[in-house]
């Protein structure tokens, strides 16, 4: 009988993709998904150290993994992949000893090979090696989602901004060949996906090894030329590798959404500074706007973070100001929290108390929501067009699916249009997401019939 596994995954894109590749390598391997935890012989954490506490959740997590499988004649093997595995090692099997596998964000390719070793030796089995080669063969991948597919295009990073932790956990910055990527993308529409996400740390800086003619703007181009694929986005690109042939793409190349993510992280030159971000507010401010004018319609969204070391009560009130004029049509914000190994926490003093930086993140995000329940607003009345991703999570009976733009739109339709792009004229707008009404609904819902 097949040995069967359950993958889970915390953090970010990156890691629930890498999550995905491990499920395809495990089955690959012989292995079969199983329902439930309880169900598993072999339970993978896949964890993600970018955001605080990143290792208190994983031991609470493992705490519940054995509660659930407690009582089993043969407990589970328990393997701790990804950045949390890549930064702690052996650490983490001192720490909790019930810790069977640990595997770095470069050594996931070697999971099954480490779960075999763990088993012949009786003993834990680490591998945190930093593996230059860390491509999956096509085809690996198991994807979780029926409408997108990620594609990874870059990995690791080479920025070193002073409060992430990326650089440390996986590595210096390695591009993936176009031919690859183009493979997989094909290989992805061809199963029926209609979306692509690519993903990289740094994603818009993407230069082809194989191809010295391609950038980034030009993958997109090359990707939007597979058949079967109607839209394409990307994360997380860099304001300083924003370029004019990559806004041209976006403006030009129908399959590219008309979205942009711009993580700007402070709106205080003081604390750009600190960040090594190599921006200024004002050099940010003239890309969103140059953005703007490029591409008519474009969204743009934005990563921020308060209560870094030495932010002041001013250097805030920058960046409150720096979001009044910029009006991002959405917005990642958090708590400054000191990850291990940057270089804000060797060198800078985490001065602001927690209870300043809450006061900080209220204020943002109030300004935050009342910029965007305003753009929200403005989309009423108006037609869009929505790639259809599943049912929605608050009604079972409507469809949930998202504007070139990247904003939510939940109507009433059939589980039949999943997958399908739907016009949709907007009925009232929500604090994070649009209603709408399916235009002409029976004719779809006729045509969805036809092709059952």
């Amino acid at each position: 009988m097949a040995r069967k596994y359950f993958v889970e995954a915390f953090g970010c894109q990156m890691s629930f993709h890498d999550s995905e590749r491990v499920a395809g390598l495990l089955e690959q391997s012989g292995y079969e998904p199983a329902a439930a935890v309880e169900a598993a012989d072999l339970v993978v954490v896949n964890t993600c150290s970018v955001r605080e506490r990143a290792e208190e959740k994983l031991y609470s997590r493992l705490g519940e993994i054995r509660e659930l499988t407690a009582g089993r004649e043969t407990p589970p093997i328990i393997a701790v992949t990804g950045c949390v595995a890549q930064q702690e090692g052996a650490a983490l099997i001192r720490h909790d000893p019930a810790i069977d596998v640990v595997a770095g964000t470069q050594a996931l390719t070697q999971l099954p090979a480490l779960v075999e070793r763990r088993l012949a030796e009786r003993r834990p089995a680490i591998d945190v090696h930093p593996y230059e080669d860390v491509s999956f063969p096509l085809g690996m991948v198991r994807h979780s989602d029926p409408v997108r597919a990620w594609v990874t295009i870059i990995e690791g990073c080479n920025e070193f901004c002073s409060f992430c932790v990326v650089p440390y956990t996986r590595g210096h910055e390695r591009m993936r060949p176009v031919a690859d990527i183009v493979a997989e993308v094909r290989a992805a529409a061809a199963s029926g996906h209609r979306e692509v996400q690519l993903l990289g740390q740094i994603v818009n800086h993407y230069q082809a090894p194989d191809d010295p003619s391609c950038d980034f703007a030009a993958l997109l181009e090359r990707v939007a030329q597979v058949p079967g694929l109607a839209r394409i986005r990307f994360a997380s690109p860099h304001p300083r590798h924003v370029t004019d042939r990559l806004l041209a793409a976006i403006r030009d190349v129908p399959a590219v959404c008309k979205h942009l993510h711009l993580p700007v992280q402070s709106g205080s030159d003081a604390v750009l500074r600190a960040m090594r971000r190599r921006y200024t507010r004002d050099e940010y401010l003239t890309l969103v706007d140059r953005a703007r004018e490029v591409v008519p319609g474009l969204s743009i969204s934005t990563d921020m973070i308060v209560g870094f070391p030495g932010e002041t009560v001013a250097d805030f009130e920058l960046t409150l100001d720096l979001v009044r004029r910029a009006r991002f049509q959405a917005m990642y914000s958090f708590k400054y929290s000191p990850r291990p190994n940057t270089l804000a926490m060797k060198r800078l003093a985490d001065d602001v108390t927690e209870g300043e930086k809450t006061r900080r993140i209220v204020a943002l995000q109030r300004l935050q929501a009342e910029i965007q329940i305003a753009w929200h607003r403005v989309a009423v009345g108006s037609t869009v067009e929505v790639l259809v991703e599943g049912p929605s999570r608050r009604r079972a009976w409507e469809l949930t699916g998202r504007t070139t733009g990247h904003t939510v739109v939940n109507f009433a339709g059939p589980m039949a249009w999943v997958g399908q792009l739907v016009p949709v004229q907007i009925t009232s707008a929500e604090p994070h997401s649009l209603r709408g009404e399916a235009i002409a609904a029976g004719a779809m819902a006729e045509e969805a019939g036809h092709a059952r």
